[in-house]
């Protein structure tokens, strides 16, 4: 059975296909179009019932949240593509304390960031507002900070390797870079600068970009 991804142009989607195409995995997409609304329609809700993407189906089997669904193909396809779990308990470890950082403290600020920069119909107010881009962007540059720290010791965050701690990075860090005139938050910072310059070259990010353009 081919993997069904559903919302291929959202964010979060994009750490799964990325996910996908580094492991060889075969899937196709399942468009939901979250400005209209598509997430809270009633057969979505069956899929995903908090009403976010994405979410895919293997076989009979359903799985959201993005970066459990990134943790799942990469274990159960270890054997093939790029590993991206780490080769050793300690390298393991590292990737998810990594993730972690990733999910509670990069993500927060620059998801609010992308949403009243770049899509602000999605914020509970329907509108931009100025206090939490600012809030947001301090908070994300004191954050980045220590990635600067790490990012000097070591070519990746959790080694000298490429895994999903780098990649979930992917998505959001593009809209900093890319679409919302906040590129400084990256590139003045040396190491962070260079790692991001690494990973965003990679050629299953290219593709998805290529294949699947955000919404905006």
């Amino acid at each position: 059975m081919v993997v069904k991804v559903y919302g291929p142009q959202c964010a979060s989607a994009k750490r799964v296909l990325v996910c996908l195409i580094e492991k060889e995995i075969e899937f196709e997409v399942v468009p939901v179009n979250v400005l209209t609304g598509e997430h809270k329609d009633p057969q979505y809700l069956k899929l995903q019932p908090f009403g976010t993407v994405p979410v895919i189906q293997d076989g009979d089997y359903t799985l959201y949240e993005s970066r459990a669904i990134m943790r799942y193909y990469a274990e159960k396809y270890r054997s093939q593509g790029v590993e991206l779990l780490g080769k050793t308990i300690e390298e393991k470890g590292l990737i998810e304390q990594w993730l972690e950082v990733e999910a509670h403290s990069y993500n927060p600020p620059a998801y609010n960031l992308t949403v009243h920069v770049l899509f602000p119909a999605l914020a509970a107010s329907k509108t931009s507002d100025p206090k939490v881009i600012e809030e947001s962007e301090a908070k994300l540059g004191k954050v980045l900070d220590i990635y600067e720290e790490r990012l000097s010791e070591s070519k990746y965050l959790a080694g000298d390797f490429f895994s999903l701690a780098d990649l979930s990075h992917l998505p959001f860090t593009d809209y900093i870079v890319n679409n919302m005139g906040k590129e400084y938050l990256i590139k003045d910072r040396k190491h962070v600068s260079a790692w991001w310059d690494d990973i965003s070259s990679r050629p299953s990010w290219k593709k998805v970009l290529e294949l699947y353009k955000p919404p905006i």
